[in-house]
């Protein structure tokens, strides 16, 4: 109600710290002219940009730590949820959107980055973006680089919280494998530091979705060390070419590469120059940490099929192998990096599965074929393999537990440029088919899924009330397999009242005992 929302407002002012800048400065309601176009900015999904979606009652742009503390207690006296935002890349708009009374904290103000060259770490704020870190690291030093994704306008807030990876994955694991510190406000409003909050909370945080825990303010990493060239190779092949058995075949070496060496597929299809049926592609998409003949005899020795000539490879920097990664031209001002909205915001909707055992030619030609269909012609299908440093390192060392015997990561995504519900429904049934027919290939028991590629589809949490253990387990064992009982537990021991929740956040034991009792 507005009564509700204006004891809400007049809470912030009068429990907010003012001694360098007012919390009125960064409060926006929906009678702010600037409400739509802060809101709107860091949304990107064009799905969650409609009339139709849940619009918070308040947005917060903190500057500084108090302000952020002052959210978390009004929001708990007047029963307000609060969702927290740092780049705006939740697939299902988590970081957003809610069905009850919110407010947004956009943290797209704390976005400060220090790095330390000699001890080779940085403190990042967690309203940065990857691509702001890439720019400042690469500006900093040309033989340090950070293990994360390559699209440069995701916030560091949930990516890193969440795992995050990209072309240095199979030589460093996750970018939450090289957290060393960080501080987050917790439900009571206390600014904790790795030491304060405890290794249970420090380990659930880097891996198990920080927006569980509280409100991550920012991260200190362990940066990495990157030759002075890498080399980049693109091999696009057709279906004209044996494509089902080519790809097929890389499921049994791209895991056994040596680790500097990673090669992932894109799989896509383009309209046939003569009509008719459409034709799948294949980009083979190579990252050698070293110079050209480095990984031309590799891939002669490993992957002879694929035909890899010297004219399809590129030497480059680390922080440019990002850039065409991201698909921007190899030679961009790496500016581009800085750019937090996308030019063009398309609708899209993904999922995500682990392979740990080589899918038969028949799952490829099945694929193929969903990709005739004309929803398929939009979509595109990623192919990440592991092993290297992910087999190195234990299931259990954070929450993310994809390690060992997974091959590949396999992430499909569609997209669409149509409004109305008409033109995402056919959409979202079109992947969610191609989801239903993988189900023999991938993996099982629990059928995994990667936490950042969040899925509403493999279960949710109730939007009102509590969610038993039992229910939440049925999503959360895919995202964490067995360390999900232990997220559950230091959720109880930090937010026993389960304040800080979505529709995929751990749940309170204690509050599902308390919703029993009652």
């Amino acid at each position: 109600s507005a009564d509700a929302q204006e004891n809400f407002l007049q809470c912030l002012l009068q429990n907010s710290d003012n001694s360098t800048t007012s919390i009125s400065k960064v409060i926006y309601t929906q009678n702010n002219s600037s409400y739509s176009s802060i809101l709107d900015f860091t949304i990107q999904n064009r799905r969650f940009l409609t009339a139709a979606t849940p619009k918070p009652q308040v947005i917060v742009k903190p500057l500084q730590v108090s302000h952020i503390q002052s959210v978390i207690f009004c929001s708990q006296w007047h029963g307000m949820q609060v969702r927290v935002r740092s780049g705006g890349h939740d697939y299902e708009g988590l970081s957003y959107i809610s069905h009850v009374p919110y407010v947004v904290i956009d943290l797209i103000n704390l976005r400060s980055i220090s790095i330390d060259v000699e001890k080779t770490t940085a403190w990042i704020q967690a309203g940065a973006t990857i691509g702001e870190l890439y720019h400042k690291i690469a500006d900093t030093s040309g033989t340090l680089g950070f293990p994360a994704g390559v699209c440069p306008s995701v916030g560091v807030g949930g990516h890193f919280s969440g795992g995050g990876y990209g072309i240095l994955l199979r030589k460093y694991g996750l970018a939450a494998d090289h957290v060393v510190d960080a501080h987050l406000v917790d439900v009571k409003g206390r600014l904790l530091d790795r030491k304060s909050m405890g290794e249970d909370l420090f380990w659930a945080i880097r891996g198990g979705g920080g927006a569980s825990f509280g409100v991550i303010v920012a991260w200190k990493v362990e940066l990495v060390t990157i030759p002075s060239t890498v080399t980049v190779c693109s091999s696009r092949r057709s279906l004209k070419r044996n494509l089902t058995r080519l790809v097929h075949r890389w499921q049994f070496v791209a895991d056994k590469f040596d680790e500097d060496l990673i090669t992932g597929v894109f799989l896509s299809s383009v309209n046939a120059s003569t009509g008719g049926n459409r034709t799948v592609i294949a980009s083979f998409e190579s990252v050698f940490l070293g110079g050209v003949d480095g990984v031309i005899p590799l891939m002669q020795k490993s992957f002879p099929e694929l035909g890899l000539v010297e004219k399809e490879c590129t030497e480059t920097s680390w922080v440019r192998a990002v850039l065409h990664h991201a698909r921007f031209p190899i030679e961009a001002s790496l500016d581009v990096l800085l750019n937090r909205s996308p030019v063009t915001k398309r609708f899209y909707k993904a999922k995500s599965d682990y392979v740990r055992e080589p899918m038969p030619e028949i799952a490829f030609e099945g694929i193929f074929e969903l990709f005739n269909e004309k929803e398929g012609g939009n979509a595109e299908i990623m192919l990440v393999p592991y092993g290297g440093k992910m087999s190195e390192i234990p299931e259990s060392a954070i929450p993310f537990p994809h390690r060992a015997g997974n091959i590949y990561k396999m992430s499909p995504v569609v997209y669409w440029y149509e409004e109305g519900s008409e033109t995402a429904e056919r959409h979202i049934n079109w992947i969610r088919k191609l989801h239903s027919f993988l189900t023999p290939f991938v993996s099982k028991n629990p059928r995994a899924s990667y936490i950042n590629y969040r899925d509403i589809d493999i279960g949710a949490n109730k939007i009102r009330g509590y969610t038993s253990y039992k229910q939440a387990s049925i999503w959360g064992r895919k995202y964490f397999r067995n360390n999900f009982d232990r997220l559950v537990v230091v959720k109880t021991m930090v937010d026993p009242h389960n304040f800080f929740r979505n529709e995929q956040s751990i749940p309170s034991l204690s509050s599902w005992r308390k919703q029993k009792d009652d």
